[in-house]
């Protein structure tokens, strides 16, 4: 596996790898962990899957860090 890219944006770890033809891109904030898996058919360029971590797609994956933050904490509050 190698590594692409890592960096952190708005508190959230970004990695990027590549491994078994596919760019995995995983959001880690705290405890919670987001993993994507693109084709690398699908991408011309490495500099292309900046668009995972800029604009709508990226504010998709900190509302759903949000979401999954509410539901983790409901649920250890009910162990």
């Amino acid at each position: 596996m190698r590594v692409v890219n890592e960096f952190v944006q708005e508190e959230i770890r970004i990695s990027v790898f590549s491994w078994n033809n596919k760019y995995i891109i995983k959001y880690e904030l705290g405890p919670l962990e987001q993993t994507f898996k693109v084709s690398e058919m699908d991408i011309l360029e490495e500099s292309e899957l900046e668009a995972f971590w800029k604009g709508d797609f990226f504010e998709k994956v900190r509302v759903r860090f949000e979401e999954m933050g509410k539901t983790f904490r409901a649920q250890l509050e009910n162990l």
